[in-house]
């Protein structure tokens, strides 16, 4: 390959964009002399935020555009003047790279959103580079790919949803660094408690980072309005104390490239409401949960803020029918369905949160410790709007037989109120009494865990296929220790017999995709579903089945699907292709779930996971079939880990 040399007032330091390519994507993947022709080809350039680096149809693509420090966003304006954001890319990414594939001038507006600097590729050295190195090649290609499927996402979005306005779509596309108003308010270690209210109340500003004396940089704690309030006024704390007898530490931040919508999950997740933004290793500033708020009129932490304030159980039951709303705004607003489900299950979590707490306080403290545990797909973080309860109670081992019978009367007087109220919130009762009312299902530590013994050590096939839900549960509310033990043990006797997954991972395999010989989607002929099929069962618990067994095989404490394929990937247990055609393939087919079931309810029909081909688009349809197509390739994988005999 033949290099140039940079082009003269805009030299770059060889040595740098060297250091830069070997931590880059696909480039790391080159040798080094390769490495140094291309560092000694680049040039570097600067664009102050704001500024249009490419302009559609206009602008010629002499370079591909390496962002080595900042972001860019990229869009496209219709003949109204609507924008139309596409997406963001920041420190790594690159611009230009199709068009040049493509021999076209630029085919999006890129614009700044914030200082940036870029290495400049040439755009011959970048073509030679594509056509000498396959692995370069395929990078970018499936890159074009992914944003095919990005395609699809928004083209299902505008196809079935009819948007209510044309508000920005800010909670998926700003990022925290966007938000940030400020530099930091800071102050050291020794200050006064006195001195911290003078100075938010000169700034006019609800938290102060904390630093070392010596050093302004070393951030060693947070102090919020409500900590004056709660730590001092209430306490009677003396006013000349140092801000060190009250911050909070260790500081938790966010980096400055994060969503709102991540930022927003992490505070209504920790109920953490004042974050740290990190960009490069220092804090930029922090933002809060108003700043979010600001953004648009129909943030999920309005509904966060009434659940968590609400002070009697029945002050509860309306809520829970607000979240179709909160979730129709955010699949409007760009959502893939793995956020909508996590904000369900956030929103869901906290109403169960706050309706035991206040039982607990009717009732009385529990004679011993328990915990409230959560399984099947509420286990795995995945409901949709069709989400039956699946609960059940497990409590410490009482040490006397009073203590024993107090337990259990107490246990299941908790377990009737409680599933009565979830039901008058609009959570349907289980069908198969999977749920704390029945007593199988609501016992002391000990016999939960001879429960799984006995299931990990069955020889009945139908069995383990029977209590395979059980495997996805996860503690919703009380004393997690509990359940962490009995995470624990089912692992360990996982490793000790592995045979129960043996049976899983048959009956995963011997599920068929609904796809014809000729890659036709397969729908049923007759029935109250003619011309239908059930996303669930045909296509997305193949997913969940597969992720689940590996994560039992390789000791993976993870129960939601996305999050079991990611950490079986970065425990090289699947291949990283496997694991993004896997993950994208899921996430595709809940997104059409999501929304067939959002439009059912708002026609008034009970939602349900049936859908129709012929409804679809010619892009939906061949998108679900490569979808489905994907579960061939998950059960060849099984094979391989469990061969038969």
């Amino acid at each position: 390959m033949v290099f140039s040399k940079p082009k003269a007032g805009r030299e770059a330091s060889p040595e740098m964009v060297l250091s830069f390519l070997r931590e880059t994507m696909p480039f790391n993947e080159l040798d080094v002399e390769t490495l140094k022709g291309l560092a000694r080809s680049c040039r570097v350039d600067f664009f102050p935020k704001g500024s249009r680096v490419f302009t559609i149809d206009e602008t010629e693509l002499t370079d591909l555009y390496l962002i080595q420090r900042g972001g860019v966003k990229s869009f496209i304006t219709d003949d109204d003047g609507e924008v139309t954001l596409k997406d963001y890319r920041g420190e790594g990414a690159s611009v230009g790279a199709l068009g040049i594939i493509r021999g076209t001038r630029a085919n999006l507006n890129v614009e700044t959103v914030e200082d940036t600097f870029f290495f400049l590729l040439p755009r011959e050295i970048f073509q030679g580079l594509i056509a000498k190195h396959a692995a370069v090649a395929q990078y970018y290609l499936k890159s074009f790919s992914e944003k095919i499927v990005h395609t699809a996402y928004n083209e299902l979005r505008h196809h079935r949803m009819n948007r209510r306005n044309h508000e920005d779509l800010y909670l998926f596309s700003v990022t925290a660094g966007d938000i940030v108003k400020h530099k930091p308010r800071k102050l050291g270690t020794s200050a006064s408690v006195q001195q911290a209210a003078l100075e938010m109340t000169r700034k006019k500003v609800g938290s102060l980072l904390v630093h070392l004396d010596d050093d302004p940089d070393q951030i060693v704690g947070i102090i919020t309005d409500r900590d004056l309030r709660t730590k001092v006024v209430a306490s009677g704390l003396d006013y000349g104390q140092p801000v060190s007898a009250i911050m909070s530490t260790p500081v938790k931040s966010v980096f400055a490239q994060a969503i709102c919508f991540d930022v927003l999950l992490q505070m209504m997740d920790t109920g953490i409401h004042h974050l740290p933004v990190e960009r490069g290793g220092k804090i930029i500033g922090v933002i809060t949960s108003h700043d979010i708020m600001l953004l648009q009129g129909h943030s999920p932490y309005y509904l966060f803020k009434e659940i968590v304030a609400q002070q009697e159980i029945e002050g509860l039951y309306p809520l829970a029918g607000k979240i179709p709303d909160v979730v129709r705004n955010m699949i409007r607003e760009g959502g893939k369905a793995g956020n909508i489900t996590r904000m369900i299950a956030i929103l869901n979590d906290h109403i169960l949160d706050r309706m035991l707490t206040l039982l607990e306080a009717e009732m009385g403290p529990p004679p011993v410790r328990y915990c409230w545990l959560l399984m099947g797909s509420e286990g795995r973080r995945e409901q949709t709007f069709k989400t039956d309860q699946d609960n059940a109670i497990i409590y410490a081992d009482p040490d006397s037989d009073e203590l024993r019978a107090a337990a259990a009367q107490y246990f299941k007087e908790f377990a009737g109120r409680a599933i009565g109220h979830l039901v008058a919130c609009g959570y349907p009762l289980c069908p198969g009494e999977i749920m704390a009312t029945n007593p199988r299902w609501c016992q002391p530590s000990s016999v939960w865990q001879r429960y799984f013994d006995t299931w990990i050590g069955s020889p009945d096939p139908q069995e383990v296929l029977n209590v395979s839900i059980f495997f996805d549960f996860r503690a919703g509310y009380g004393d997690v220790s509990l359940v962490d033990a009995l995470r624990n043990h089912l692992l360990q006797q996982t490793r000790r017999n592995e045979i129960y997954l043996l049976h899983l991972a048959r009956d995963c395999m011997a599920s068929r995709a609904p796809l014809s010989f000729f890659k036709n989607i397969i729908v049923d002929k007759n029935g109250e579903h003619k011309d239908q099929l059930d996303l669930k069962r045909q296509g997305l618990n193949s997913f969940v089945a597969f992720s689940r067994i590996l994560a039992l095989k390789f000791g993976v404490k993870e129960t939601n699907t996305l999050g079991r394929l990611q950490m079986l990937f970065d425990g090289k247990h699947i291949s990283e292709e496997l694991w993004a055609t896997a993950s994208r393939a899921y996430e595709l087919q809940m997104q059409f779930r999501l929304i067939h079931q959002l439009q059912q309810l708002e026609e008034g029909i009970e939602p349900d996971n049936y859908i129709a081909p012929s409804r679809m688009t010619d892009l939906e349809k061949k998108m679900l079939k490569e979808a489905f197509e994907v579960i061939d390739r998950l059960q060849s994988h099984l094979a391989t880990n469990f061969p038969t005999p």
